[in-house]
């Protein structure tokens, strides 16, 4: 019973990943920030016009948003070494786009392993500015020692990452170059399902694809970015579109017939691991906050607003729920507080357990996903209006949104803590432990975050650190005293799963 409440019950501290969500949130256009002025890129008119199935112009309104787009959408090649375990990364794309040889992609990964000059992955990405900033996927450039970039016009660049969200699924990459085709951000709280699209991107190594649809649906959750451990706060409110998607989408543009950028194409839902009618795509409001907190700080800028909770929406979480705790709550519309984190602002301003959410600012909620995207354009020491129903009474209150932390101030990387920079925790190993396996020192690495510095070294959850900078470390002090200040290459020596013991390195971020 309880790993199926595990299962059902998101109890995510609704921190709602402030700026993890570069797709500028749902207030990020319409109010002012506290922070200023992030922008910079340039935002769409506001009085865009969509085609309409029964005007003649539809042919013609998709010709120019291809136009436009095609030559800002770019190819994403990834290199990785053959000595990376590109297993874990195969499971990835294989994840969000299924695994079209029935569960044989692993296998095949192994006997045909992409040779160094050969690249290990591709997917699409878009220029979002004139000087050569590019968005793409998170997981098309995980594990990379080497990203290239190749134009529509076939002129080829090698990037530099500059930042990535896994708990968004966006990255920021960068090339050298002025006077690139670009794509402006429209607002995508604006778009309206039955709104006619167009998918850009680059599938099954076919570059410049242009594909249409509509919007079928709007904030959908499907739970793809959490399930795989790769994101701590994971934020989806998805656009969901019937224009065909399939691999090498990934990363690319879903525009509207102005062809202005209104998403990311990230997944697709399917059995067969190419498209069978659905795609998603994170909405670009996520998306530009995103990138924007990358590029000013550094960072993604997470304001949280500090409660656990329970999705009303879904009726299996409600019936587990009620079964386990003997309560009769009802399904419905909103989000119901199950409890508090620490440093909680939430509690602070007078929520208590037993609340249900049903607004933030001027927007409904009616389920988990419309509150993590609500806070999740959210930076700390914001804001918000928080509209809530107790004993069948409306109330609202003011929450100033924390980190994880409990500050409410941004912060940038030389403000994080050693740990936050390597992107791992550590635990102690125990005497009995040292002394079963002949080891004289150790940690256990826990929270390995995708994509950080210790992941980049082939580190996963419970491997164990024995030294650091030839230092043995027996505790998270111990690492934190070695490298805080430091500046240079960082050795580590580190036990795999398997017994067998690596050193590797990296430069101190």
């Amino acid at each position: 019973m309880k790993s199926t409440l595990k299962k059902l019950l998101p109890f995510a501290v609704v921190g709602v990943v402030s700026g993890a969500t570069t797709v500028g949130a749902i207030q990020y256009f319409g109010h002012g920030s506290n922070n200023g002025d992030q922008s910079f890129f340039t935002t769409s008119a506001p009085t865009a016009t969509f085609a309409g199935m029964n005007t003649g112009a539809v042919g013609d309104d998709f010709v120019k948003a291809a136009k436009t787009t095609v030559p800002a959408v770019v190819t994403i090649k990834n290199y990785q070494n053959r000595t990376t375990n590109r297993a874990s990364e195969q499971d990835l794309f294989d994840y969000f786009f299924g695994d079209p040889f029935g569960g044989r992609g692993q296998q095949r990964q192994k006997q045909q392993q992409a040779p160094d000059n050969m690249p290990s992955g591709m997917g699409s990405g878009v220029i979002i500015s004139p000087d050569g900033y590019i968005i793409s996927n998170n997981h098309v450039v995980a594990g990379a020692n080497k990203l290239e970039v190749v134009l529509s016009n076939k002129k080829s660049y090698i990037a530099t990452l500059v930042g990535t969200d896994p708990n968004t699924d966006i990255s920021l990459l960068k090339i050298e170059e002025k006077g690139l085709p670009y794509l402006n951000f429209a607002n995508s709280d604006n778009i309206d399902v039955g709104q006619w699209v167009l998918a850009v991107g680059n599938p099954l190594g076919l570059n410049s694809t242009v594909t249409a649809g509509i919007v079928s649906a709007k904030g959908r959750g499907i739970g793809i970015l959490g399930s795989q451990g790769k994101a701590a706060n994971p934020i989806e409110s998805f656009i969901q579109t019937d224009a065909a998607i399939n691999p090498g989408n990934s990363g690319g543009a879903l525009v509207n017939t102005n062809g202005e950028l209104i998403g990311i194409n990230s997944a697709i839902q399917s059995t067969t691991g190419y498209y069978q009618g659905y795609g998603f795509a994170v909405p670009a409001n996520l998306a530009r906050k995103i990138v924007e907190d990358i590029k000013k700080f550094g960072i993604v800028q997470r304001g949280f607003l500090g409660v656990s909770s329970l999705d009303l929406s879904n009726d299996q979480q409600v019936a587990a729920y009620n079964k386990q705790f003997k309560t009769n709550l009802k399904s419905g519309a909103g989000v119901y507080v199950t409890g508090f984190g620490d440093n909680s602002g939430a509690e602070d301003a007078g929520l208590k357990k037993g609340d249900i959410i049903t607004k933030i600012d001027s927007y409904d909620i009616t389920d988990f996903a419309d509150l993590s995207m609500s806070i999740g354009s959210k930076r700390p020491g914001d804001k918000v209006q928080v509209t809530y129903s107790r004993n069948g009474k409306e109330s609202t209150t003011n929450v100033t949104l924390r980190d994880q932390k409990g500050g409410t101030s941004t912060r940038t990387k030389a403000d994080l803590s050693v740990t936050e920079k390597i992107g791992a925790e550590f635990e102690p190993l125990t005497e009995r432990f040292k002394t079963e396996y002949g080891l004289n020192s150790g940690v256990v690495a826990k929270s390995v975050s995708e994509g950080s510095e210790m992941a980049k070294i082939g580190i996963v959850d419970n491997y164990i650190i024995i030294e650091i900078n030839g230092k043995p470390v027996n505790s998270q002090k111990d690492i934190e005293s070695i490298l805080n200040k430091y500046q240079g290459n960082v050795q580590v020596k580190f036990v795999d799963d398997y017994g067998r013991i690596y050193t590797k390195g990296f430069k101190m971020p």
